[in-house]
């Protein structure tokens, strides 16, 4: 077992070197029987292919939280570049003047099924482990579907959006 044999990094220091890690821009839904709900998080990744696992982190206490549990399936969907108000709608910024975070967002899949996102890459999971950890959940899904994103990730970075764009390919040349 881990022991601890040193303090923690003040929270502020944390979040501020938190912000210099970029990531992909994801929304997580879940349907079913807890009621549909959305929310952009931070936290998704691969965890293993085999079998094909995936995790996210949700703020333990939230409603969405509780209902992935409940409804023990979830989507994580990748937002397209061009997605950044969608992913501003599941934040929570537009709850003040829309009561449902869905209006007006093309979604597909059945009713009682996490949506998917028109345009975002999706991962459809039902939830196999959670592990609490300080303020948030852990949930390891297994992956149940893929589907394919219409364009380049949503990325973000220091407090605000960007686009993924590569960088030239460098052609090695080999010497006879």
């Amino acid at each position: 077992m881990f022991r601890e044999t040193t303090k923690l990094v003040p929270r502020d220091q944390f979040i501020s070197a938190m912000r210099q890690v970029a990531s992909s821009v994801t929304v997580v839904t879940t349907d079913g029987g807890a009621g549909r709900f959305g929310a952009t998080v931070s936290a998704f990744s691969s965890v293993s292919a085999d079998p094909p696992t995936v995790l996210i982190c949700l703020f333990a206490e939230s409603r969405i939280s509780k209902a992935v549990i409940e409804n023990a399936a979830f989507c994580v969907n990748v937002l397209s570049e061009k997605d950044s108000d969608v992913a501003d709608r599941f934040a929570g910024r537009h709850d003040t003047w829309v009561d449902d975070r869905f209006s007006g967002i093309d979604c597909y899949g059945t009713p009682g099924t996490p949506p998917q996102i028109d345009g975002a890459a999706a991962f459809r999971c039902t939830v196999q482990q959670t592990v609490r950890s300080g303020s948030h959940l852990i949930v390891l899904g297994h992956v149940r579907d893929v589907l394919p994103g219409a364009s380049s990730p949503l990325t973000y970075h220091d407090g605000s959006y960007h686009r993924v764009r590569p960088t030239a390919k460098q052609v090695l040349s080999v010497a006879n």
